[in-house]
């Protein structure tokens, strides 16, 4: 299981990307914000994820070209991942959107495009253009978020390639256990959003106990479950101390009684909105 912070997960398509990551939801553009990405990165964090929803991949992509140039790295050793939003989930609007999301970040490819969310009757039109991004050889891979069982069959039933991920929301109060299941079937690999709850979970007695026991902190017990569930996770922080933290989770492991306690505190509480009942 994963050992340090570079260590890759090999997607469907051959494509390698880090199991742990740096998310940005809710930050907004300005200084904090290319701050954090410069300093994940010197950090040795290798993949940021955005979306246009956001509004910040302005930021990010200011971020991101610092951070390459002050750590010498080149592009190819970043795995970057933004979203294509709702109100452009047509053919023609995913592709425009997708060269907005280049232009804003200042990057000549993403290494993973998403649509974010599932919104009947466009997300397979959306999925034809994503089709043709990645055959033209203009994205790395392509794959949903916030997508339940019915929605991937659905988009399976028609798609020439294969969503590489499926982003979701994930933690010890959200188990998805049988969605994990079925994209583990299908060679799609999870990946957590939200894997803190926004912090709530820290603050649970089982999670201070485990943190207390191992001499961890919540988070990187939290963190360390995901992982060792084979959950591709994007913690978000904009602090260089939190951001050290949340990547210092390779020197211990969870034992299988451990694990198998905190996956029992699943109650199927979502945070953020329900795919099969959202209305934007």
């Amino acid at each position: 299981m994963t050992t340090n912070l570079q260590e890759r997960v090999t997607l469907n398509n051959g494509a390698k990307m880090p199991w742990l990551g740096l998310g940005v939801f809710r930050v907004e553009e300005g200084a904090e914000l290319v701050e954090a990405v410069k300093t994940a990165i010197k950090q040795g964090y290798r993949s940021i994820d955005t979306a246009a929803i956001y509004e910040n991949e302005g930021g990010v992509g200011e971020g991101i070209i610092q951070g390459l140039q002050e750590s010498g790295l080149k592009r190819e050793e970043l795995f970057v991942t933004s979203k294509v939003w709702n109100a452009d989930l047509s053919y023609e609007g995913t592709i425009r959107a997708y060269e907005q999301s280049l232009e804003k970040l200042g990057l000549e490819y993403l290494d993973l495009y998403l649509i974010h969310w599932p919104v009947e009757g466009k997300y397979k039109e959306a999925w034809r253009a994503l089709e043709y991004l990645y055959e033209e050889g203009r994205v790395k891979s392509i794959g949903v978020s916030n997508f339940q069982i019915h929605h991937l069959e659905d988009l399976l039933k028609d798609a020439k390639v294969k969503p590489v991920i499926n982003q979701v929301e994930y933690h010890p109060r959200l188990t998805q256990t049988e969605l994990q299941a079925f994209c583990e079937q299908h060679q799609i690999q999870l990946e957590a959003w939200s894997p803190l709850m926004n912090g709530q979970i820290l603050e649970h007695d089982l999670i201070k106990e485990l943190a207390g026991s191992y001499q961890k902190t919540p988070a990187q017990i939290v963190i360390r479950w995901d992982l060792q569930n084979g959950v591709v996770t994007i913690p978000k922080s904009t602090k260089a101390h939190r951001l050290a933290e949340n990547a210092d989770v390779f020197d211990f492991q969870l034992s299988a009684e451990d694990m198998e306690q905190i996956d029992q505190l699943n109650e199927n509480h979502r945070i953020g909105p329900d795919p099969d009942n959202f209305d934007f």
